[in-house]
């Protein structure tokens, strides 16, 4: 994987504007994109140059695949791999405002895989 720039990084992040302020942050030879603690982008080449990869879900993977978009797929110990990223459409990659609509399904699916936090259990009191 080739390293990206963070002219790239910051060009991302100006595109995913819509969703808040984002933070880009260097991670295995690319960047992970965050709002508000969410992962909702990744930037990775995976040999067709640098690529925004926006994270998907189950529902919202078909409308990244009716555009076009590649899913994020790698090799690993001879069998392919992939994660629920798909790269933007190119014409989303143009503004802000073409991105929008894309950032939010991002987003959405960010917000869908988040964990619930743990259940915390009262503990009996000590010495009974």
């Amino acid at each position: 994987m080739a390293s990206i720039s963070s002219g790239f990084a910051d060009y991302c992040c100006e595109l995913l504007s819509s969703l808040g302020p984002c933070r880009a942050k260097r991670m295995f030879g690319g960047w992970g994109i965050s709002c508000e603690g969410l992962t909702v982008a990744i930037l990775a080449d995976l040999g067709d140059g640098d690529t925004l990869w926006l994270k998907a879900s189950d529902t919202s993977r078909t409308v990244f695949e009716a555009e076009g978009c590649k899913r994020f797929s790698y090799t690993a110990k001879g069998m392919e791999r992939g994660i629920n990223y798909y790269s933007a459409p190119a014409e989303a990659m143009e503004s802000p405002a073409l991105m929008q609509p894309w950032a939010r399904l991002a987003l959405e699916a960010a917000l869908a895989a988040r964990k619930p936090p743990p259940v915390r259990r009262a503990k009996p009191p000590r010495g009974r």
